[in-house]
């Protein structure tokens, strides 16, 4: 199987064909509907999903029953790829929270052509050091900005991965994502209408004016984005050459192995 040109997710895309060929064969296009729960924490990771369109929430469950979220991944990373460090169950609830498509692998068999693969060992670092970024900062924000500002920052990084100004959020996921109370969260909504940076926010939908939504955001989701564009350009280039031809025409990885 070949991989396909124009191939969603970001991380898929950095794989030289024969090494996305290792995965192809288990590779399964589902559709993700809003609010469903891939993978819930302490459970163990059946599956490693790479989307190609929609938003999904990485949750941390309290044991009072609160919530917070520590990641957003879209089009750029994957879910339950960690499963490659060994067998222990997840430590997040990953929710979608916009509509979309994934590919789906087994995760055992994610695992198999983990250890194949130069190319995909490299692809998993990418997403490790993208998602670190997110959590490092994340911890900082949220102890050090105002929760106004860090809801507009999660607000621009759904819109950022659905590329639409339009989000499918309630008031109530977004109480979950922010750790807040729902009138805390009603309260901020106002504020932002009054702003001009939401436009308006009805039956689950909320339109941003995505310019005054990033003036009313802290520096951190700016932050975010250039962080992980740098991760990229930097790794994807050396990603692409870790699985070359040898003078057979045979796929070799660095050290000469075939792969």
């Amino acid at each position: 199987m070949t991989r396909p040109g124009g191939i969603g997710n970001r991380l898929l895309a950095t794989l030289p064909p024969g090494d996305f060929n290792l995965l192809a064969p288990e590779l399964e296009t589902v559709a993700l509907d809003q609010d469903a729960v891939l993978s819930r924490a302490g459970d163990q990771i059946e599956h490693v999903f790479f989307p190609h369109s929609g938003a999904i929430s990485l949750m941390i469950d309290m044991a009072n029953g609160q919530t917070v979220a520590t990641a957003a991944v879209g089009h750029e990373g994957a879910v339950g790829i960690l499963s490659v460090l060994g067998p222990s169950p997840s430590a997040a609830t990953a929710i979608v929270r916009a509509a979309g498509t994934v590919s789906r692998i087994p995760a055992p068999r994610f695992n198999a052509a983990f250890n194949r693969s130069p190319a995909i060992r490299h692809a998993v670092q990418i997403h490790i050091r993208a998602m670190l970024m997110q959590f490092q900062l994340g911890a900082a924000c949220n102890a050090l900005h105002p929760v106004k500002a860090r809801m507009a920052r999660w607000l621009l990084h759904f819109r950022d991965r659905i590329d639409h100004d339009l989000l499918p959020l309630t008031q109530e996921a977004l109480s979950q994502i922010l750790g807040v109370r729902r009138t805390t969260v009603t309260l901020l909504m106002r504020n932002l209408r009054a702003s001009g940076a939401i436009r308006s926010d009805r039956r689950g939908q909320i339109e941003i004016d995505r310019s005054r939504l990033a003036a009313a955001a802290c520096e951190c989701h700016g932050i975010m984005s250039l962080e992980i564009e740098e991760i990229f350009s930097m790794n994807t280039a050396r990603g692409r050459v870790l699985a070359v031809p040898d003078g057979d025409g045979i796929l070799v990885s660095e050290s000469g192995d075939p792969v």
